[in-house]
């Protein structure tokens, strides 16, 4: 019994990669319909040799050039889940490990594994007339043991079944080189996507996420389920001080673009992506808790009476054992999955709490406004419809205060707070414009937001849901990957939600996972190989620190009281309100796009 891939693509790559290794080979494939055949005849293998192989002997090259390897595969035209077979000679491993030195050798070996890894992706072929006796790199690659059960061994084993969680598997599911991975993902929550989607519940947790988060949900195939669902686009933001010294406005039309980002419900995006699971062929483990995770065995040498010597071992409260290629960490700020690899956090606490809620308001409205007041920021999200959500960073004091007010109360406070309290408005009019006008020659430009005026937020009429809270913090792991394991979302960081930039910093971590794996994949590398997720940490490190930097460097200027440096901050607003340039540049930069200095 072997596995193997029905799919033409797949051996697709492993012809690129071979035609240029000079070895004699010979792929063929028939399918309904279409019979692909692919021959590469080596027939100057001296003269290769003398050009790119000088460590060999010519005869000896000869002799390895004429080597046949030899791949059949057969498939039917049905689903994923056809029986297939694969023949490969007994000497495969050999010769492609010995054939070619440097960067040729390489590109045999990867070729060699990327069709095995492939091949360990798909259902078992019970032809008993086909014995196919594979390398031990092979066998261990194609998961074969007497000591471990079939059901009990994946590729990837996602802890955490949340919005982060949910996007890493619908970005593995549906990437091509990916999508044939077995993949689970286990969280201790019961997946009930039915009251998921009911609208008549209203979520007061909600995220702010921006055009490349969108532009992954459209990918994977879950954007449309969630704009069926309550959610609103804002094209526009406010931002001001409570000292009315300055404010700053920015507009989608300043890049362009139709929105600045869209407001959902945490639960309407996690019903979206759990609805992509279930089309997919991704295995949810739920409820259930992780126990342990076991990453000793790493340093381990291989053993041939072991199927997988080096792979995870995750061990769940019901007493089941899986065994993976790779772990994934999806289990938010307090992982036990980190916990478990021994990887330490660097960060501290604000000695603040958010308060989260659901406001009915007079208008409808298409604005995201956030107020600094002395004891931290609030904002004020548009929902849709007369439905907005408001989150209030202050003191925990303050926040278990607000929290036991009465509803009129509690809308009463938070229309002083956005309008009243602490300081008059700011004021706005010609001596702003004319500033503009006069520098916008030395900055490149004015931008539409510049010339429009300060505008109050529409008034807090009615409370809608219950009132929760959070403690912030600032946390962030020292390093993202190990062997065989990788952490994304909160569980690799934490930030400020003052900007709202935390789940959109997960689901790019999310993205980035999927993209790096479909590549190893690709290049027929070990998915859970610490060189190739290194790759992934190396690219969403600088990422998220920077932000977290941006965020908490906000955090600590706005939390100053001092008349002097009020000024000062208010300066700061009139310039990013009146330079085009620097606006568009920060604008563009909290949308997610790329930006060049």
């Amino acid at each position: 019994m072997v596995y193997t891939s029905p799919y033409i693509h797949h051996l697709q790559p492993l012809y690129q990669y071979l035609i240029h290794t000079h070895i004699r080979i010979q792929i063929r494939t028939f399918i309904p319909y279409n019979n692909y055949t692919y021959t590469c005849t080596y027939t100057e293998a001296k003269t290769m040799g003398k050009r790119g192989m000088r460590g060999l002997r010519s005869e000896e090259l000869q002799q390895k050039a004429e080597r046949d390897l030899l791949i059949k595969a057969s498939a039917s035209p049905s689903s994923r889940s056809s029986e297939s077979c694969v023949l490969v000679s007994e000497n495969v491993g050999d010769a492609m490990g010995r054939f070619n030195p440097g960067a040729m050798q390489r590109s045999a070996k990867c070729a060699l594994r990327h069709f095995m890894y492939l091949n360990s992706c798909s259902k078992v072929s019970r032809f008993s007339h086909h014995r196919a006796r594979l390398s031990t790199e092979a066998a261990e690659v194609a998961g074969t043991s007497a000591g471990t059960k079939q059901d009990d061994m994946y590729d990837v084993v996602i802890v955490g079944g949340g919005m982060v969680g949910a996007a890493v598997g619908c970005g593995l599911a549906n990437d091509p080189m990916t999508s044939a991975l077995r993949i689970a993902i286990i969280d201790g929550n019961t997946m009930d996507n039915h009251s998921l989607r009911d609208d008549t519940i209203l979520d007061p947790r909600v995220s702010a996420i921006t055009p490349t988060t969108v532009a992954f949900f459209k990918d994977v195939g879950a954007w449309e389920q969630v704009t069926q669902s309550r959610h609103s686009p804002f094209n526009s933001m406010q931002v001001w001080d409570y000292t009315g010294l300055a404010y700053t406005r920015y507009k989608a039309e300043d890049l362009s673009e139709s929105a600045l980002g869209y407001v959902v419900e945490n639960k309407v995006l996690l019903s979206a992506l759990q609805s992509r699971l279930q089309l997919a062929s991704v295995e949810m483990i739920c409820p259930a808790k992780v126990e342990d995770v076991n990453f000793q065995c790493l340093n381990a040498l291989p053993s041939r009476s072991t199927a997988a010597p080096s792979w995870a071992k995750v061990q769940l409260d019901n007493g089941r054992r899986l065994q993976t290629r790779l772990v994934i960490g999806a289990d938010g700020g307090r992982s036990k999955v980190r916990n478990f690899a021994g990887i330490d956090t660097t960060g501290w606490k604000y000695n603040q709490q958010a308060v989260i809620c659901t406001i009915g308001v007079e208008t409808e409205h298409f604005t995201a406004w956030q107020r600094f007041l002395p004891t931290g920021p609030l904002a004020l999200l548009p929902l849709g419809g007369k439905f907005s959500n408001i989150v209030w960073s202050t003191t925990p004091e303050k926040a278990e205060s607000l929290k036991s007010l009465t509803s009129e109360q509690f809308v009463n406070a938070v229309n002083r707070a956005l309008t009243e309290d602490y300081g008059p408005k700011p004021q706005s009019g010609s001596v702003h414009h004319l500033m503009s006008k006069i520098l916008s020659p030395f900055t490149g430009g004015s931008t539409p937001s510049v010339e429009e005026d300060f505008m109050f937020p529409p008034k807090v009429i009615s409370l809608e849901s219950q009132r929760l809270s959070f403690p912030l913090s600032l946390s962030h792991a020292n390093k993202y990957v190990a062997h065989r394991l990788a952490l994304v979302g909160d569980a690799a960081h934490t930030v400020h939600p003052l900007a709202g930039q935390g789940v959109n910093l997960g689901f790019g971590d999310a993205a980035s996972i999927a993209n790096i794996l479909s590549e190893a994949i690709t290049f027929g590398e070990d998915i859970g190989e610490r060189s190739v997720l290194q790759r992934y940490e190396k690219e969403r490190m600088s990422a998220n620190v920077l932000m977290m930097a941006i965020l908490d460097g906000f955090q600590r200027v706005f939390s100053v009281d001092f008349g002097p440096f009020n000024v000062v901050r208010a300066g700061g607003f009139s310039t990013v309100q009146n330079f085009g340039p620097l606006k568009k540049l920060i604008t563009s930069y909290a949308m997610g796009k790329s930006v060049h200095m």
